[in-house]
């Protein structure tokens, strides 16, 4: 009898187990749903690109058009255009969208905020872009100057947040300051913007600037990422990956962007032009093997450099054949890109000083006041220690501020 209890209770529970695949909802409908009834009869201008899609890889502009309860009338374009077609630096003209008709508005050009004429179209501003978790990456500061034009314009804003695809734990690099002249926009007696990798989505971003930077907060919300977490994964969270620019193609390239990012201040070649932009560095005077070996020596955690040659198709060093490294990251979650971005313009400038060019620009870029003075005669170990205080207050600064636990 026992074994008949047995056998009858594992046959019900076998009834009951699921079969096959269990299907998971889809998490952008949900947010998309949240969407509509928050757009229900408005005017909207979507500040977007090629990466504001849907699970199904549909752009969330048609779904908003075939909305009959939304008004869809234009759109902003950041940096790289509305479909990420154009080139990093090249500017973004307004014309007329092919697909939809609707006016383009670029906000990557004279202009890096919306006029009074455009805001008068709209009722609500939607940003949905995916970001790559660095905090030179344009995008982040296009919403700020969008979300300061419409609080002072009596305007909405709307963020439909996506996860960041290099993780929302890890937090590295000098939280930069407005007042160290070395971010184009300032907001007076704010202390820090953002660090160089920030661990944070851009709906908290917004959240952050809206309570910290602005001088007059805009009326915002935040559509999260459903069920999101904050040790996830971009591949846990079953959200589609979109190149978010022409350079930007991997998860893998965004998982080095914030510390290879800062060779765009030298003349060393980034990979541009190549099929493997920041994972590639380079130029015509460097050995690859001798780099390869005096980078390994240094025991860099979570990465490897390999011995690596390449011909830039555009960019810097175009059709020149260039020495250098292709970094294979093997430990993402020890991974340090900002130290990691450091240490290797560190050795270039070593084994070359002469012909290694730092120029002004390369401060802006990685934080540092006088980097490209420093670099040469201070060890990364000192310039890392230099921010530790200042990145424990951006902490502070940041719990404040996070959406998921």
């Amino acid at each position: 009898m026992r074994l008949l209890g047995m056998l009858l209770l594992a046959g019900m529970l076998g009834a009951c187990a699921p079969r096959g695949p269990v299907a998971v909802p889809d998490p952008t409908e949900v947010q998309l749903a949240e969407l509509a009834a928050l757009l229900h009869g408005s005017r909207v201008v979507l500040l977007t690109n090629q990466t504001g899609v849907d699970g199904r890889y549909r752009q969330v502009a048609e779904r908003l058009l075939a909305d009959p309860q939304i008004r869809l009338v234009g759109f902003f374009a950041p940096e790289h255009g509305l479909h990420g077609d154009v080139q990093a630096g090249d500017k973004v003209e307004d014309y007329a969208d092919p697909f939809t008709g609707l006016p383009v508005f670029s906000l990557y050009g004279p202009r890096r905020r919306p006029t009074a004429e455009q805001l008068d179209l709209l009722d609500v501003v939607v940003f949905d872009m995916q970001e790559v978790g660095a905090r030179f990456y344009t995008r982040l500061w296009i919403m700020t100057h969008v979300m300061e034009a419409c609080a002072e314009a009596g305007k909405r804003f709307v963020v439909l947040d996506r996860p960041n695809p290099i993780g929302l734990e890890t937090i590295e690099g000098p939280p930069i300051r407005f007042d160290a002249g070395l971010i184009g926009r300032v907001w007076p007696g704010r202390p820090f913007g953002l660090p160089t990798r920030h661990a944070m989505t851009v709906g908290e971003i917004a959240t952050l600037a809206n309570a910290e930077w602005l001088e007059q907060p805009v009326a915002l919300k935040v559509v999260r990422v459903p069920g999101y977490r904050r040790e996830m994964t971009f591949e846990q969270t079953g959200y589609p990956w979109v190149m978010p620019s022409p350079n930007m193609p991997t998860r893998q390239t965004a998982r080095v962007y914030p510390g290879m990012g800062i060779l765009e201040g030298t003349n060393l070649s980034e990979g541009r032009g190549t099929t493997r932009p920041f994972e590639l560095v380079g130029a015509p005077f460097i050995d690859g093997s001798a780099l390869a070996a005096a980078l390994n020596a240094r025991g860099l955690p979570g990465v490897r450099f390999r011995p690596a040659w390449f011909t830039p198709t555009f960019s810097k060093h175009a059709g020149e054949l260039c020495g250098g490294v292709q970094l294979h990251v093997t430990d993402p979650r020890t991974f340090e890109p900002v130290r990691t971005g450091l240490e290797v313009l560190k050795v270039c400038v070593t084994m070359h000083p002469e012909a290694v060019e730092l120029r002004p620009g390369l401060a802006r870029l990685a934080g540092i006041e006088r980097l490209h003075e420093r670099l040469a005669g201070e060890s990364v170990e000192a310039l890392v220690a230099e921010w530790q205080d200042d990145l424990e207050q951006f902490r502070r600064l940041r719990a404040r501020h996070l959406l998921y636990p």
